[in-house]
């Protein structure tokens, strides 16, 4: 049986990267970029002024000139003012605007007195220590026209969004958002708002995972429902496979007499890559692939098993699919021991705190049961302790995967 890590490589390996989009800027918050993003102009564009004051040379100040004559008032988004001959010529000026032709620094208001009868100012005994560039940020000293902004394969956020913004982009390249199906399955099965009869359970496992992915960033999920009724399954299935370029499963796919869905995965081209990882939660996981290399993704029924599963797996592959580089799972510590005897991966629910010299901790607050969905309430996510020892004592190390 495979272990997770094995899993994990499989399911990536046979994973085709989603297509390309061209989508707006105003658009574009959550999806990963598939294009480097360079900067169109230098940045920044001219050398701008940081503080209110007075632009004037620095080289007056340097001579011992103290009053100087304002000729003019520059605002940001004003053309640029030019600079007198003289040696005690200045331009008022604001914070953000490009530096007055001629001039080389600015004294802010502070270190002046101003005339306003005589239109001078005298600048105060601090002020001839003032240099060239003083008060100036200056043109391309963050980044050069040309220089590489964003890389491909980063996920848009404000930051980003305001990075393309201003090196002009109102479109870009972006990973196409996938049409996703959830599929939850079986006959004891009702819908949340439905009369529910002793026999039965209301659907939960659909809605955590749409609201997870919605959370990740995937936004074009459906949900569906099938009864465990083949021809239902072969209908129904049919469609989902044929629409849909990422499909999620709960249920069905164990060894009872009611699970039709692997023989009609098969019947209908699915190919199944593996089945069964050696691990608790999930030990049933199943993934396999379309004849148009649509990814389907069959999780364990038990609401943990799916939620867990789902996090270890599916987020991974979609990430992969979007075109984001690999990132490593954060190390964590056990704030307490563990006994666990299956020789299995055991993926345990943990809560999250910081140590005394800031070493992440998790203390391990298991589940009831793979059906108690309530018991993951107040965790973080969790940790995966590999097969060996029976006994994991506290402050061993291991890989923390978080919820979304």
């Amino acid at each position: 049986m495979l272990t997770p890590a094995e899993a994990e490589k499989l399911i990536l390996a046979h994973l085709a990267p989603f297509h390309r989009e061209d989508c707006p800027l105003a658009q574009a918050h959550g999806h990963v970029l598939r294009a480097d993003l360079c900067a169109d102009r230098d940045l920044p564009p001219f050398d701008r002024v940081t503080m209110d004051g007075y632009a004037l040379r620095a080289a007056s100040l340097a001579a011992g000139a103290t009053k100087f004559r304002v000729e003019g008032v520059q605002a940001a988004g004003m053309r640029p003012f030019r600079l007198g001959p003289g040696a005690e010529a200045c331009v008022e000026i604001m914070t953000g605007a490009v530096l007055a032709l001629g001039a080389d620094c600015v004294v802010p208001y502070e270190e002046t007195v101003r005339d306003d009868a005589a239109g001078t100012i005298t600048v105060s005994a601090a002020a001839a220590q003032f240099a060239a560039g003083h008060a100036l940020h200056r043109r391309g000293s963050d980044h050069r026209a040309g220089d590489v902004m964003l890389r491909e394969g980063t996920r848009l956020t404000g930051r980003e969004i305001a990075v393309a913004a201003a090196c002009g982009y109102d479109h870009l390249t972006v990973s196409q958002s996938p049409k996703i199906a959830v599929v939850s399955t079986g006959d004891e099965l009702v819908e949340v708002g439905a009369r529910v009869a002793p026999h039965q359970i209301r659907r939960s496992n659909d809605y955590a995972l749409r609201a997870a992915l919605a959370a990740a960033g995937y936004a074009h999920t459906s949900r569906f429902h099938l009864r465990d009724v083949r021809q239902e399954i072969e209908h129904l299935l049919w469609h989902i496979i044929a629409e849909f370029d990422v499909v999620l499963i709960t249920g069905g796919v164990s060894k009872g007499k009611f699970d039709f869905l692997p023989a009609e995965l098969d019947r209908q081209g699915v190919k199944k890559i593996f089945q069964g990882v050696a691990q608790r939660p999930g030990k049933p996981f199943w993934f396999g692939q379309s004849a148009r290399q649509t990814p389907v993704f069959a999780l364990p029924g038990n609401p943990v098993s799916a939620y867990t599963c789902f996090h270890r797996y599916v987020l991974p592959a979609l990430a992969h699919a979007s075109g984001l580089p690999p990132v490593a799972p954060r190390t964590v510590a056990l704030a307490a021991p563990v006994s666990f005897k299956p020789k299995l991966a055991y993926l345990l629910p943990v809560k999250l705190s910081s140590g005394p010299r800031a070493e992440l901790l998790a203390t391990p607050d298991p589940s009831n049961t793979s059906g108690d969905f309530a018991g993951l309430v107040g965790t973080d996510g969790f940790v995966e302790l590999l097969t060996g020892p029976a006994e994991f004592a506290a402050g061993t190390l291991a890989p923390f995967y978080p919820w979304v």
